[in-house]
């Protein structure tokens, strides 16, 4: 037996694969500072937990219906309502395994076969498998030097089998946070274009200045109806091993993922439901306390790595740094200079060709500040160590 060739297709995850390696190490015995994957190193708030332990011991642990229980979708409607402004219905609302399964559903109850799908880089590792799986082909436009996006390159990757744009704001890997105004103009382009939009907001709490991040649901009643918000408890509320997410969408689309799901995973663990559902009607103090000292750490790896050279767009949100490597890169690109840093420095972080972006390198500063010294202390004697490369590529 082998595999078909859909599975064979697909590219292994990048970050996980390199998480794994790094652990690998770690078994061996190596002092690895793993910067690779994005999860909080906080443990999910204790509302969040009494809600999962009197899930287990109520004896009600059971199936729900494939698009969630009631009481959370009543729940994440609220939230979602508050949060962005704008009215949803528990009907418009479909809970999922994850923001990634989310993700997937939407992708594949939106795209058709051979439809062209926009992806800003830089983007996440999963977007372009996830939109080819679903039928669809991937266009990548490139960014502004800072990261953000390019609205003239935007316009003119539009052709007519183009049929949704997916954004992600705050943005991993960069953690730029898109302006109202930038928003407003790719809603603008979606409405002339007749596209639908798919909003990543797995981030959305994890901002630390600046204007406010818009959705695009709250931009208009047209806008709202063409767009499928994706989110999650994985970020936000440290929730990454209770895997839940969901899609706030058009009833039409919220009804079609949850039908696509009654048939493929079935319902959402109930345990993390009624976990996710306790977060979100107790806004847990926690979630305040993590975001201050998420800004601490974004300031000073980013002041960080800028003292070593390393021009870093400037993240406003999300938990990652972005910095550029280019000077320090030979002809294998970032994939190399991460392979080489982590074989002589034991630090583990991820290429920026995993996003489309190879002259970049991500940082993933959700761990402790003393684990944040320790990366910038190996980088420096990496950067140090390579001056040929410098030279040659400077």
């Amino acid at each position: 037996m082998r595999p078909n060739q859909r599975v064979q297709s697909l590219s292994l995850s990048t970050t996980l694969a390199l998480d794994a390696r790094a652990k690998e190490f770690v078994a061996a015995g190596r002092d690895v500072v793993n910067m690779t994957v994005g999860e909080p190193d906080f443990d999910a708030p204790a509302a969040v937990q009494e809600g999962a332990i009197a899930a287990v011991k109520s004896g009600k642990v059971r199936y729900t219906a494939a698009e969630g229980s009631a009481s959370l979708r009543k729940a994440i409607a609220a939230h979602v309502s508050a949060t962005r402004k704008v009215e949803f219905a528990p009907q418009e609302i479909t809970v999922c395994h994850s923001a990634k399964h989310a993700l997937s559903g939407a992708c594949s109850a939106l795209i058709e076969p051979g439809d062209e799908v926009l992806l800003l880089l830089p983007a996440w590792v999963s977007y372009s498998e996830i939109v080819r799986w679903a039928g669809g082909v991937p266009v990548s436009v490139p960014s502004r030097p800072d990261c953000g996006p390019d609205l003239d390159a935007v316009a003119r990757a539009i052709t007519p089998r183009t049929r949704g744009i997916l954004i992600n704001s705050p943005c991993n890997p960069s953690g730029y946070v898109m302006t109202q105004a930038e928003v407003r103009a790719l809603g603008a382009l979606a409405e002339k274009h007749d596209l639908w939009i798919v909003s990543d907001e797995i981030y959305r709490r994890l901002l630390y200045e600046g204007e406010p991040d818009l959705s695009p649901v709250s931009v208009s009643p047209a806008l709202r109806a063409r767009t499928v918000v994706v989110d999650g408890a994985s970020k936000a509320f440290a929730m990454t091993g209770y895997r839940i997410g969901f899609v706030a969408a058009p009833r039409e689309i919220a009804a079609a993922v949850g039908k696509l799901h009654s048939q493929l995973t079935g319902s959402p663990n109930y345990i993390s439901q009624c976990a996710f559902e306790r977060a979100l009607t107790s806004e847990p103090p926690e979630v305040a306390r993590m975001c201050t000292e998420f800004d601490a750490r974004r300031r000073r790896i980013v002041a960080g790595l800028e003292a070593l050279g390393l021009k870093t767009p400037w993240p406003r949100g999300a938990f990652y740094a972005f910095p550029r490597v280019t000077p320090w890169l030979d002809e294998r690109g970032s994939g190399g200079f991460c392979e080489d840093l982590l074989e002589e420095q034991n630090l583990a972080v991820v290429p920026g060709s995993a996003f489309g972006v190879d002259e970049h390198v991500r940082f993933s500063y959700a761990t402790s500040m003393a684990q944040i010294e320790k990366a910038l202390q190996r980088l420096a004697a990496f950067l140090a160590s390579r001056p040929a490369v410098k030279s040659a590529r400077g």
